[in-house]
């Protein structure tokens, strides 16, 4: 495809940025990153100070969630996923873009289908979300190559740097890709308000020059020149102050950062190493970009899990609530006013795209599971943050002290960072000196409020700080101009409805809590009991002190209600905005805010609006819910929840009640062992009467790839012929002269990948891969040949993904694929004339609905058997369950119907049974998509969820699986179920299928 014209709006950013002062870079003419006067020209809606963003002038804490797009290829799910973050008071998300994905042959950018951009753009827009957009070039993402296509080990030049070929290699993309972005920034209406440029450009190896500014520009200025107007923002992977404003040629506009502090020892959920909170990151931004707002564009939300991992769940486990409730405050207290966590929701390496460190599911312990339920406790304590920083805009005005022990607590257990506010609210986090203490600790507070210095609690007792929590204390807090002296219970939100000020207020488990209210007030509880609530006026405050309850307690302080929750019970309400007019939320600016209602209903609020005199709300629930409407609109009059009304009670002091019924239907799943099965030889290539002459030659005399030396008479790395993704095979002919007795082979495929060798149709050996292994030596005993006769060497690899580091110059995802060296005993290694595919087509992939690295080079990839409707009328019949009974590779085929009751989303899993240590692999394909990966003796995965959409809940799905034996008495799958967990009522509409192509005769297949 040709690069797309520079539009009128490109060309003023070109101009703006001072396109006459220039640079020249390995031939190219890149420009200086322009100064403030010359960028206001680009746009005015995006703008910051040293505080914070502001979007149309106003204030804002981005408090963002990381999501790919491309790890869910179900587009009319992307809303689900949205509503779902923005409920949780995140106002952002981050995406990263593949670009492996989108280019896989150089020249031809595909960006459609599945893998088009413009409706999650639409679908944030309709969520009321900010996106940043990250379109690499490079993305690491433990994504194949980083998000590098896998051409990119033909050229020659360092990746990342300003060696010429690099840079020409990246321009389609990157032209392509920022233009589409560009066409969605908020200033075209859309929701992009940031971008960055690069990603994780931190350090560098193998005296490659870093930083290289003149190279980072030049990445600004081809997203510059298609296009796009909002700032750029960095994301050096720690706080090593690279790129940042003034740091010359090649500065991001604002910059930003990375942390990881647990890393990914999920092995041991429970241990928080010695010293991994960070407590010097304001410094360091001081020190490193003070003109700009802090900015953490990815901390950790989760962790990644490798091949023989422990699995996702214990990686939830290890950054859990108690994680959030530490670490997130803890980011608090530096004054984060930019804040991204990674993953909010991770998805699937579906159809290849993972790295090899990684298996199928990328569900990365996130918020979101996989299969996008929000079960995990880490999402309700996400809310809660989340929705107190939306409903504090004064946080941003308040300025971060030093971490202090001994000044603000009579303890010297705990530990207290002030961000004092001047005019404005003051804030007080408190954790634990030693951060990953269980202990549970007693404490005063001293602070300095509107009243003076203050000792709290005033009227007894003392507050407590439970093992691995933290607590952000506020004073001088304003609601709607009632000033909260302070308040030693957290803030929830708070909101104006008519003439009444509510304020949600929630404790853990057993804590005693104070708030003081400015003025004179009397206080009256108006529900629940009122025991162990006290009140006495001090001075020119009410104090009110009470121990939480699980029953909900609401007071009276004038015009101001507040509501008083233990922390469980406010995991259950949620704060949907009210929209002016029409059905989407819009986005969160505080008008919007403010517009909010308060929703106790269990599982899911989605959104609410007003429709006449109808209070409508989306909802999803797992149970049957009672449902109450805090602050409902004086003219609403009736309730209607997923379109039905509902009828309800209004109590004494305004809150509206309801009930929704919860009767999971019946879910009937077929029985995957009694369905017909067919059965294809997918190994047909050791047979003597194959034909290969349709094959690509490997006769490349010199290999193109500049990281590994070639040790083969002509190239056997894979992508020097277009081979980048799945299996590959390999057919080496030659005639015997009688003295061979051994093969010597060295193949590499990634971590956990697996090999077998055949001498035309005798097995000689097999690698059955291990967790950390990329490559395989290994000398296989051949049987005794006859001089003078033909043979061929068949040699089956299972690849794992292109390897990735974003150490530049390590140029790691050039690791090639396929056979690195070989050796008979008693010959030349010139005497074998070698054959190789991989997809057919290689780069000319033919599934474009797909994508370039949904599958790879079996027989019945090659041929297209894996889509649906094949030609398998004169198939025999064979199941998985009885396998192979010696090495081969087999493809086994199914259909069956599902009913899933509309209105009810319903997550379903595929699982493998393994109670054996038996060598084998399969690759699950649903209706054409690889959608899983499992790899018996090396795991951990043996559930592997697909989504509706991909599965065809009310229709025919089509399953293929390939099973690959690699042991002398083969393989069988053990046990295959089609398993479904609870079923939520849902507010989700129908969901469109995903792009499905079905099964034609491919032109070349061979």
């Amino acid at each position: 495809m040709k690069f797309l014209s520079v539009g009128a709006l490109a060309l003023l950013a070109a101009q703006a940025a001072g396109a006459s002062i220039k640079h020249k870079l390995s031939g190219y003419t890149i420009t200086e990153h322009p100064d403030p006067v010359k960028r206001d020209l680009l746009q005015k809606i995006v703008t910051w100070d040293d505080k914070s963003l502001f979007v149309n002038g106003e204030r804002i804490m981005i408090f963002s969630g990381e999501v790919h797009p491309f790890r869910l290829p179900v587009p009319s799910l992307w809303i689900d996923i949205l509503q779902k973050i923005k409920a949780a008071g995140f106002n952002t998300v981050s995406i990263y873009i593949d670009w492996a994905l989108l280019e896989g042959k150089h020249g031809d950018y595909r960006a459609d289908g599945v893998l088009a951009l413009e409706p999650f753009f639409d679908a944030a827009k309709e969520a009321g979300i900010y996106l940043i957009a990250r379109p690499g070039p490079y993305i690491n993402a433990e994504a194949s190559g980083g998000g590098f296509p896998g051409w990119l080990q033909r050229v020659n030049g360092t990746l990342r740097s300003a060696d010429k070929a690099y840079l020409e290699a990246t321009d389609n993309y990157i032209a392509n890709v920022a233009a589409t972005v560009a066409k969605a920034q908020i200033t075209n209406g859309g929701p992009v308000i940031l971008y960055q440029p690069e990603n994780e450009y931190s350090g560098a190896c193998c005296g490659q020059k870093f930083p290289d500014g003149e190279y980072f520009q030049y990445v600004i200025d081809q997203a510059r020149d298609a296009g796009i107007v909002v700032p750029m923002i960095s994301n050096d992977a720690y706080s090593g102050g690279h790129n940042a404003p003034g740091t010359g040629v090649g500065e991001a506009d604002i910059y930003g950062h990375d942390s990881y502090p647990l890393g990914f020892d999920c092995a041991n959920p429970t241990v928080w190493p010695e010293g991994n909170l960070p407590t010097d990151f304001r410094q360091k931004h001081l020190e490193q970009s003070p003109s700009t707002p802090y900015s953490l564009l990815e901390f950790q939300a989760g962790a990644f899990d490798p091949w023989g991992g422990p699995g996702f769940e214990k990686c939830a486990s290890l950054v859990n609530h108690e994680f959030e409730r530490v670490f997130y405050k803890n980011d608090l207290a530096f004054g984060t006013a930019i804040l991204n966590l990674y993953m909010t929701f991770g998805g699937t390496n579906w159809g290849n795209l993972g790295h090899p460190g990684g298996y199928t599911s990328y569900d990365y312990g996130s918020p979101l599971t996989e299969t996008r339920n929000i079960t995990r406790e880490k999402y309700s304590e996400l809310k809660l943050i989340g929705n107190f920083v939306k409903s504090s805009p004064s946080y941003l005005l308040a300025t971060p002290g030093n971490l202090t022990t001994g000044v603000y607590t009579d303890s010297s257990d705990l530990s207290v960072t002030p961000l004092i506010g001047r005019g404005t609210g003051s804030y007080f986090v408190v954790r634990h000196k030693d951060y990953s203490s269980q202990n549970s600790v007693s404490y005063k507070l001293e602070v300095p409020t509107s009243a003076g210095k203050l000792t709290i609690p005033q009227l007894k007792g003392s507050l407590t700080l439970s093992g691995r929590d933290s607590k952000v204390h506020v004073v001088d807090y304003n609601v709607s101009d009632t000033n909260i002296l302070y308040s030693t219970a957290e803030v929830f939100t708070w909101k104006k409805f008519g003439n009444t000020k509510t304020l949600v207020l929630y404790g853990g488990p057993g804590e005693h809590h104070e708030l003081a209210v400015s003025g004179r007030s009397s206080v009256k509880v108006i529900e629940g009991p009122e025991s162990g609530i006290v009140s006495k006026q001090i001075k020119k405050a009410i104090v009110i002190g009470w121990d939480v309850s699980t029953t909900r307690r609401i007071i009276q302080v004038g015009d101001l209600r507040v509501i008083l929750l233990d922390r469980n019970s406010a995991y259950n309400y949620w704060v949907p905005q009210l929209p002016a007019e029409g059905t989407s939320p819009g986005y969160s600016t505080q008008k919007n805010i403010a517009s909010s209602i308060i929703v106790n209903a269990g599982y899911l609020v989605r959104t609410a609006y007003l429709k006449g005199s109808d209070l409508h709300l989306t909802a999803d629930f797992n149970a049957t819910t009672p449902i109450e409407v805090i602050g409902a609109p004086s003219k609403a009059k009736s309730l209607v929840i997923n379109g039905k009304k509902a009828s309800h009670k209004v109590g004494k002091n305004g809150i509206w009640s309801s009930q929704i019924k919860y009767n999971a239907p019946e879910i009937k799943l077929p029985d995957l062992k009694k369905l017909n099965w067919k059965y294809l030889d997918t190994l047909p290539e050791i047979k003597s009467s194959y034909d290969d002459s349709k094959w690509p030659k490997a006769d490349i005399k010199k290999t193109k790839n500049t990281l590994l030396p070639q040790n083969t008479p002509t190239s056997l790395y894979s992508s020097d012929y277009g081979f980048h993704t799945g299996y590959l095979v390999y057919r080496g002919h030659f005639k015997a002269n009688g003295d061979e007795s051994e093969l010597f082979i060295r193949t590499q495929g990634g971590s956990a990948f697996g090999s077998a060798v055949w001498l035309d149709e005798t097995n000689i050996g097999s690698w059955t891969g291990l967790n950390k292994n990329k490559d395989s030596n290994a000398t296989y005993e051949l049987p005794k040949l006859k001089r003078g006769k033909s043979y061929v060497f068949t040699v089956v690899i299972d690849t794992m993904g292109l390897d990735e580091n974003w150490v530049v110059g390590t140029d790691e995802m050039k690791n090639p694929r396929g056979i690195l060296n070989y050796k008979r005993s008693g010959r030349d290694s010139s005497a074998i004339t070698w054959k190789l595919t991989g997809n057919l087509g290689g780069e000319d992939y033919v599934d474009k609905a797909r994508g370039p690295l949904n599958e790879g080079g079996l027989f019945a990839e090659r041929q297209g058997y894996h889509q649906p409707q094949p030609p398998s009328k004169n198939w025999k019949s064979g199941s998985p369950f009885k396998g192979l009974s010696k090495p081969g590779v087999a493809f086994y085929a199914t259909q069956f119907d599902l009913d899933i009751p509309k209105g009810w989303d319903v997550p379903l899993y595929f699982n493998f049974g393994n109670s054996t240590e038996a060598a084998y692999r399969v690759q699950l394909y649903v209706n054409g998509y690889q959608y899983g990966k499992y790899v018996s003796n090396v795991g951990p995965q043996t559930s592997y969820p697909v989504p509706e959409g991909v599965l065809n809940y009310r229709g025919t799905n089509y399953v293929a699986l390939t099973l690959f034996a690699l042991e002398s008495d083969g393989a069988k799958v053990e046990s295959l179920e089609l398993t479904h967990t609870t079923p939520v009522l849902t507010a989700l509409g129908e969901i469109k299928a995903a792009d499905q192509p079905k099964y034609k005769a491919r032109k070349g297949a061979y």
